[in-house]
């Protein structure tokens, strides 16, 4: 629904522009007079028209340079899987230039000249890069991950300590969605600072199910390890080329860590969650039952 409504607004925002200008266009056949600059009785007017077309003609030509380079991309690749942000970092980038040209309009419509003023803020412009540094260089990370194949929108990554699923990637923040439903907002610099997984760079059908149980219960594990196995078998989810097999990861002081490998029929990580979901059951159940007796 989100890129229905993204591409509802292409069109309605072009035909705007394009309406504008020409309704500027047909003015100044209307009234000549108006564009004369040195009899014109509306100087102020004259120069904030003058602004509004060196912002709409550019950003005109821009919205149908990005539309051609988004249909070419699409059309070269419509027989097979993208995992690309192109799309996306064209987007952003579009963002940004039709900013710069709103604020060399703005100049324009006041009466400043923009070559001149960038000339004069040089050394204001250095002060605010060093001051903005952190920024500028997230924004730069942000631009070189949607035009790459590392990371797409969608994809479940292991950044640090978070781990989720991205949601969207902005100039400043790759938004990670976790498996609690929250939002975390990881800066872009740090996927190039620092170590990260993409779980879904190379789907696979294998995942793990981990868990802990009180040493307590370590004595009947192989019973669990039956139950388990008993309620794996046959599993039209499951691959049964394999045998399962309960290892021991961890043993702490209060508590033993297992883990159990197993391959699904699918690379789907929602099917994997739910197999998760009924062995960790199961699990809980065994506890529940050996527990029992000791409490009583």
């Amino acid at each position: 629904m989100e890129e229905n409504i993204k591409k509802r607004k292409f069109p309605i925002a072009f035909i705007s522009k394009l309406i504008a200008v020409g309704l500027i266009i047909w003015s100044y056949f209307l009234m000549p007079e108006f564009y004369d600059e040195k009899n014109t009785e509306y100087p102020k007017m004259l120069r904030m028209v003058s602004g509004l077309l060196s912002f709409l003609i550019p950003s005109i030509f821009l919205s149908i340079i990005r539309f051609i380079i988004i249909t070419v991309y699409n059309a070269r690749n419509a027989n097979r899987v993208v995992r690309g942000n192109f799309v996306l970092g064209i987007n952003r980038l579009t963002v940004v230039l039709n900013t710069v040209l709103a604020v060399i309009s703005f100049m324009i419509a006041f009466g400043i000249n923009p070559k001149e003023f960038i000339t004069s803020m040089t050394i204001v412009a250095m002060a605010i890069a060093v001051i903005f540094r952190e920024y500028i260089t997230n924004m730069i990370s942000g631009l070189i991950i949607m035009f790459s194949d590392d990371l797409s929108v969608g994809d479940r990554i292991r950044v640090g300590n978070y781990q989720g699923r991205i949601v969207d990637i902005t100039f400043s923040n790759i938004l990670l969605q976790d498996e609690e439903d929250d939002i975390v907002m990881i800066p872009n610099n740090m996927v190039f600072t620092s170590t990260f997984v993409n779980l879904s760079a190379h789907r696979s059908s294998l995942f793990s199910v981990k868990f802990e149980l009180p040493v307590s219960t370590a004595s009947t594990i192989d019973l669990l390890e039956t139950e388990i196995k008993s309620l794996l078998l046959n599993h039209p989810n499951l691959a049964q080329d394999e045998e399962v097999q309960l290892k021991v990861m961890e043993i702490g002081k209060d508590y033993i860590r297992y883990k159990i490998d197993l391959h699904a029929v699918s690379n789907s990580s929602k099917l994997h969650k739910q197999l998760e979901n009924e062995i960790l059951k199961h699990v809980l159940k065994y506890e529940g039952e050996l527990l029992k007796p000791s409490e009583l």
